[in-house]
């Protein structure tokens, strides 16, 4: 197999972008960008740390990631499994990736920047849901922001109902837990009890 090993041969097999791939990019949101962050009910979020990467997947309602200015979004972190990867990674490195996702739409939105993690009441309250405050809230400060183009969704027909999955042709979650904990989890009652322990924790 045949390695790049520096960013000239890289540049030589793909060549160098072209203007508006260069042009897309800014260091603020504008109110075309804020149309899809606005929109996205989904958001893959990419850290850093010293137990290596992470990338976790955010969501809630449309338009959960807020808007406070055209350099500064925030983001409410609700209750989960209490891994906390993502926030962990937040403390110790505060660079983070994220990529905004709307149904439908072959378009998706990059941000770049910089983030800490508060727990101010007020804002967390702000932030509520069927009752339920944020159990924090990330604060980003933007970098960069840009969108990328539509080939990637389009290839993958992610959107076209024709192409889903049958969820029943794939294994549980709690299939997987019984084989990786060695058969100390029951698998089947884990699978029984989820939907309403999901219920307990959905916001």
């Amino acid at each position: 197999m045949s390695r790049i090993t520096s960013v000239e041969q890289l540049e030589a097999l793909y060549g160098l972008p072209g203007e508006a791939s260069v042009v897309k990019e800014l260091d603020h949101v504008i109110p075309e960008y804020a149309a899809f962050i606005g929109a996205s009910p989904f958001v893959a979020l990419a850290t850093s740390g010293p137990e290596g990467l992470d990338c976790s997947p955010r969501g809630d309602l449309a338009g959960f990631v807020r808007i406070v200015d055209d350099k500064t979004l925030m983001m409410p972190d609700r209750r989960g499994n209490n891994r906390a990867d993502s926030l962990k990674n937040i403390i110790r490195d505060p660079r983070v990736g994220l990529l905004f996702l709307v149904p439908g739409s072959g378009t998706t939105l990059r941000v770049n920047g910089r983030a800490h993690i508060t727990t101010d009441a007020g804002l967390c309250a702000s932030f509520t849901v069927d009752g339920k405050p944020a159990r924090s809230v990330t604060v980003i400060d933007v970098d960069t922001v840009y969108f990328q183009c539509a080939r990637a969704i389009v290839r993958s027909e992610l959107w076209n109902p024709a192409r889903h999955v049958d969820p029943k042709s794939l294994p549980t979650p709690g299939q997987i837990l019984e084989v990786t904990s060695r058969k100390n989890i029951d698998g089947e009652k884990y699978d029984q009890e989820w939907p309403e322990r999901a219920k307990k924790t959905m916001w």
